[in-house]
């Protein structure tokens, strides 16, 4: 029996939202190498072989088993014209069933893409897939850091509402930082049978 109940691969206009294959790791290692200034100031530290296909074939694997568990959903943007290269990431991580029904929202896009509304195009492909009746989450949370507006902007323009400041909430670029919380719910929420 499939236990994904998500789709591994969706397609909007301009993209391929593909889950994780351990066959990519060569192009995922890439586009954390490519990317490493770009990501610092946003990203939690990672160790130096971070950026080996390696790592990343396991982080890969690792993050298929979670897909096919339904404990996180970790989809990378792939421009179908360039079908070897990977340009952002979109992460639903830390899903919880139960009376929370959530998932924690993270991503991440090339340098070189940003400002061509990409990840607008993703997230609402991928927020809609998370709000399906196949995967049925109430509540997607995501927090960024208040000098990063171009998060904010994406964030509010999909509709989530902000909820307060959490301080100190990650530790990024060399000292804990604080970050706006910010969620959306899903109007079309189904109450599980067993409720």
């Amino acid at each position: 029996m499939d236990l994904t109940p998500a789709r591994r691969l969706l397609r909007t206009a301009r993209l391929w939202l593909q889950a994780s294959d351990t066959d990519m790791a060569r192009a995922v290692a890439d586009f954390y190498r490519r990317n490493q200034r770009h990501f610092a100031p946003w990203d939690p530290p990672t160790p130096p072989d971070f950026g080996t296909a390696r790592v990343q074939r396991e982080r890969l694997r690792a993050a298929d088993l979670a897909f096919a568990e339904g404990q996180a959903f970790r989809y990378w943007m792939i421009l179908p014209e360039a079908p070897d290269e990977v340009i952002g990431s979109v992460h639903f991580s830390q899903v919880a069933r139960g009376a929370f029904h959530n998932a924690v929202l993270g991503y991440a896009l090339d340098e070189r893409a940003q400002g061509q509304g990409l990840m607008h195009e993703a997230l609402v492909a991928l927020i809609a897939e998370m709000f399906s009746e196949r995967v049925n989450l109430h509540r997607i949370q995501a927090a960024y850091r208040p000098e990063n507006r171009r998060s904010a902007q994406v964030l509010a323009r999909l509709g989530f509402q902000p909820e307060g400041l959490a301080r100190d909430y990650l530790f990024i670029d060399g000292a804990w930082r604080d970050h706006h919380v910010t969620a959306l719910t899903n109007p079309q929420f189904r109450r599980p049978a067993e409720w």
